[in-house]
């Protein structure tokens, strides 16, 4: 089918099964709750013994039906492949479990839990995929509601915690679930935003030609150069922008105060950063 990329399929079933692993062995294996549709899956095969495999799937048909429309041809069928693998994966986990033995360690087990599921759904969402549920309710709730999309999750996981915690939850286990919603949502964050990240250097300076001219030549790195003006002085400076790896930071602070020490650096963390220097060379050929 037109603009379906087997390497995307790829890349949705390997985060499936990452998720699928994370969520079986830490989670289910250690009472562990989650947000979401995961969340719910989990109150049923605590409370009712009901397969989280099946339940994932049957939980998930409603917003496939309700969301076709909206996600678009090519998101949906990415979506439709996320939630059948990872409830065909699920169910080969608990098949073929491995026991962690880690149930005296709940801090490790949140550690693990959140980083499986985080790295998971990462790579699902990095390849265009979802995994239904709660992305599909809150597009919905966006739409026609006027509602925004993070605090639609953030809510709907708030309430899967509390409804877990006062089904089979005892309140040091609801904690440390706390611990890996936490933990999975930086790491889906670190997983989408690239692994790699930069710090970017926004300088003013009266001496900005010569500070330019010397990141330019003593650090090999590209500087982009703004019209600015202050608004109380209303003086015209040129800014300076160029992004560096982080191990340049001090060199590019040496260069700037050993120039001007009156310089203005303001300094940013900076993801997923592609292009010359970083993940290309000076030939515009990839980076081994």
């Amino acid at each position: 089918m037109q603009g379906i990329k087997i390497q995307n399929i790829i890349g949705i079933l390997i985060g499936s099964a990452i998720f699928s692993f994370g969520f079986v062995h830490f989670n289910m294996q250690n009472q562990l709750g989650e947000g979401g549709f995961s969340g719910i899956t989990l109150i049923l095969y605590f409370t009712l013994n009901w397969d989280p495999a099946l339940m994932n799937l049957l939980l998930n048909i409603p917003m496939f039906i309700l969301g076709w429309r909206l996600l678009g041809k090519k998101s949906f069928i990415y979506t439709i492949i996320g939630t059948l693998s990872v409830s065909v994966f699920l169910k080969i986990f608990q098949i073929y479990e491995v026991d962690m033995n880690l149930q005296d360690d709940l801090f490790l087990v949140s550690l693990f839990a959140g980083v499986f599921v985080g790295i998971g759904l990462g790579i699902v969402f990095r390849f265009g995929g979802t995994t239904g549920g709660v992305d599909i309710l809150a597009r919905l709730s966006n739409k026609y509601l006027g509602w925004s999309m993070g605090k639609t999750m953030f809510g709907f996981d708030f309430f899967v915690i509390i409804l877990s915690w006062m089904t089979f939850l005892d309140a040091r286990s609801m904690m440390y679930t706390l611990v890996a919603v936490y933990v999975g949502g930086r790491v889906i964050d670190l997983v989408q935003e690239g692994a790699y990240s930069a710090k970017g250097a926004f300088i003013i300076s009266v001496k900005s030609d010569e500070i330019a001219n010397l990141i330019t030549n003593n650090m090999d790195r590209g500087v982009t150069v703004f019209d600015g003006h202050g608004h109380f002085t209303k003086e015209h400076r040129d800014v300076l922008y160029c992004v560096i790896g982080r191990n340049e930071l001090v060199r590019l602070k040496n260069i700037v105060h050993g120039v001007d020490p009156h310089a203005f650096v303001s300094i940013m963390d900076v993801r997923d950063v592609t292009g010359e220097g970083f993940t290309l060379d000076d030939k515009k050929q990839p980076l081994h």
